[in-house]
């Protein structure tokens, strides 16, 4: 016999292991697995709990923690995405659902309130199993995977209003035979004033604090947990139910930067927690009572497989979904939730409801939280099957449909951003200039804030994070660029993302020469070397100059200077300039959107993010990067520079025409960067570039010069 709660407990946990195992060798969700724990380890079984005050403490804190990730994760964008068909099928599903499983409760005799319960808990479908099931097949973010998710809010939504009106009858505010509105006053008073003070701490608080917490991604989990708990006690102080607590306190983080990091880390505490909870509910599952109610679990587990799915798809239908959409969302919903446990078993408490009730909605639990899992994997072999049938629910067109797909599941991105180290933020900034759309993701806080108040999307997230690809905004995003230092980490990356499967481009940094063959095993379609590339264009400009110059002969240093926005000679010649005059020294090349200009003459004028190679003694490079670097009079930042896309018109006299003999620099005080064609974009051109129908030039200048070069584009000449 075991002695004392920890030989218990490790006896538990080996056996939850041992069971998990089986149930993952034979594809069935770790619940029913952790279910069958409990009835193996209870008194009908191996009887191995005998001290169930640790049992009932570690299930309390995995239904908080449940209920804190249910508000966490509380995605309002998505119900406005698709937000009419999942209110109206929410509504509808829920609403059928309770009024028909309560008529079939009453038809086996069961009492009044033991009805009202079990219809109840047979209108909530399970949140952790479908989200589980559908990322599992990468179907999350389709058109039924986002159908579903937002009938779930709406479940979980009334399982909150439920839990709220129970708490009116568990709580020391009701007095025995005291009315039930005086009860209900009583709630809504404790109610708002928690709300109250739950807002001014989300509102004032929790933006400087939690970022200063995040620094440590240890004492963010703990945070997070700590929090979950101590509103949940708070609740229940109150006369509220620890439930609803725990769900107010995910609530109040939603709305942080740090919500989806929680999230992903406290899932796996959430999941081991919750293995006390079925633990104890399957170890308090009375087995002898549940011969006499087979016959109406099976009737109950039929209805929920059956039943709701075809609601839905009949309302689905009704709005104008195609029946492919309509029965895929359907089928997901063919099973009762977590919880339908966690409201029986709070009904039990209460005294509403008897054992044999919840025993009787355990048994239903196990068999369609088992077979509705096989629903959602073979859905599609399910519709091949069924979908001539479906035709009558089907309207023509499917318009609803297409409007729904066209919407947008958030921002459209061009680039997401892994890293915002030296170089991944000079990355961003060069995004951001040439007008990128762009997310960019980092574990500092500091450095996220910084990016936020430039109005930049940004994700709190480690790369290193196993659940990262799912979180982001991949289904609208051509590149995922990982600046991570650790080439394993981002190799990584690179095949979770191919796993998940993302289609867009996929850009890798290697720090070292013999990385990158490992970035593009990884299935990296661009691989970046941050030392190579730190000198950008200016590294091309020094190997030039050195092919051509024998400098470890000369006593000449060489020096690099980036032409600054604001900077004074920008927009002036090298003649205007007088640079050898005023200090000695000579300007060899120029680097200039990846071209090299190797010993540019006279008349050749800098621009802002030109990269000017000087060589010189000490003192005389120095000069030279002084008066380069100077800032223009007033020192204030320049606007006069600006690019400009200018299309190549049918009649402007530019058609058939080379650069060379359009002579865009003398005749308009602008350069042409790079000319887009119907094949793609060539930058830097070939001076003897001909233009063409379609064409468009990227071309940089003063305004003024800008609208001239403008106007002559279309003049007929």
């Amino acid at each position: 016999m075991l002695q004392g709660a920890f030989s218990e407990t490790a006896v538990v946990l080996v056996l939850a292991a041992a069971l998990g195992f089986v149930g993952l060798r034979l594809r069935q969700p770790l619940i029913i697995a952790f279910l069958a724990l409990g009835i193996l380890a209870g008194p009908w079984g191996l009887n191995l709990v005998h001290d169930s005050r640790h049992l009932e403490l570690l299930s309390g804190m995995g239904i908080s923690l449940l209920l804190f990730l249910v508000g966490l994760k509380l995605d309002l964008h998505m119900m406005k995405t698709v937000g009419g068909v999942a209110l109206l099928t929410g509504l509808g599903q829920v609403g059928v659902t309770f009024v028909v499983g309560c008529g079939v409760a009453l038809a086996f005799g069961l009492p009044m309130m033991e009805a009202v319960y079990v219809a109840l808990a047979l209108t909530f479908s399970s949140t952790i199993i479908i989200v589980k099931l559908l990322t599992d097949k990468k179907e999350i973010d389709s058109l039924h995977g986002r159908v579903s998710v937002g009938v779930l809010i709406l479940q979980d939504i009334v399982v909150i209003a439920v839990l709220v009106l129970l708490s009116a009858f568990a709580g020391p505010g009701h007095a025995a035979g005291a009315p039930v509105w005086e009860s209900l006053l009583w709630v809504v008073g404790k109610g708002a004033a928690m709300l109250i003070a739950l807002a001014l701490v989300t509102r004032f608080v929790f933006p400087r604090l939690v970022g200063h917490i995040a620094r440590s991604h240890e004492i963010l989990v703990l945070f997070g947990l700590a929090w979950a708990v101590a509103v949940a006690a708070s609740a229940e102080l109150l006369g509220f139910s620890k439930e609803l607590g725990a769900f107010l306190a995910g609530v109040s983080l939603a709305f942080t930067s740090y919500r989806e990091e929680l999230s992903a880390r406290l899932a796996t505490v959430r999941d081991f927690l919750l293995l006390f909870f079925f633990l104890e509910l399957g170890a308090g599952l009375q087995v002898s009572s549940l011969g006499g109610q087979v016959g109406l679990a099976v009737v109950l587990a039929v209805f929920v497989m059956l039943a709701k799915p075809l609601v839905v798809m009949l309302i689905m239908g009704a709005m104008g979904y195609r029946r492919r959409t309509a029965l895929l969302s359907g089928l997901t919903l063919g099973q009762i939730s977590e919880f339908s446990f966690i409201l029986m078993a709070m009904g039990a408490s209460i005294g509403h409801v008897s054992e044999d009730a919840v025993g009787l909605v355990t048994l239903v639990g196990l068999t369609t939280i088992a077979l509705s899992s096989y629903m959602i994997v073979y859905s599609e072999r399910l519709y091949s099957l069924v979908a001539p049938a479906l035709r009558v629910i089907e309207r023509r067109g499917g318009y609803r449909e297409a409007a729904t797909r066209a919407a947008p599941s958030g921002k459209s991105v061009d680039v997401i951003l892994v890293g915002l180290g030296r170089y991944g933020g000079d990355i961003a900034r060069r995004l951001l200039e040439h007008q990128q759309r762009l997310v960019v993701v980092d574990f500092d806080p500091e450095v996220l804030g910084a990016w936020s108040s430039r109005g930049v999307s940004v994700m709190y997230a480690n790369a290193e994070d196993p659940d990262i690809v799912w979180r982001l905004p991949l289904s609208s995003a051509h590149w995922v660029v990982s600046d991570i230092p650790d080439v394993a980490v981002g190799t990584t990356l690179a095949r979770r993302l191919r796993e998940a499967g993302y289609k867009g481009r996929v850009a890798l940094a290697a720090r070292r020469p013999e990385d990158t063959a490992l970035c593009a095993a990884a299935g990296a379609d661009l691989v970046l070397h941050p030392f190579s590339d730190a000198a950008i264009i200016a590294a091309d400009a020094l190997t030039s100059a050195i092919r051509h110059l024998d400098v470890t002969e000369l006593p000449f240093e060489l020096s690099e200077i980036r032409i600054r926005v604001d900077a004074d000679a920008a927009g002036r010649s090298l003649s205007d300039l007088r640079i050898r005059e005023a200090t000695g020294a000579q300007v060899i090349a120029v680097s200039r959107a990846g071209k090299s200009h190797f010993d540019p003459g006279p008349d050749f004028v800098l621009y802002p993010g030109d990269h000017v190679v000087i060589m010189g003694d000490q003192a005389a490079t120095e000069g030279a990067a002084a008066l380069l670097s100077a800032q223009r009079p007033g020192g204030e930042e320049s606007e006069e520079f600006e690019w400009l896309w200018v299309p190549v018109a049918p009649d402007g006299g530019w058609v058939g025409r080379s650069l060379r003999t359009l002579a865009f620099r003398s005749a308009y005080g602008v350069s042409v960067l790079a000319v887009e064609r119907p094949d793609g974009v060539v930058g830097p051109p070939d001076a003897d570039e001909t233009l063409g129908l379609g064409y468009r030039l990227l071309v940089l200048g003063e305004p003024s010069d800008l609208a001239r070069l403008t106007a002559a584009s279309s003049a007929v000449t």
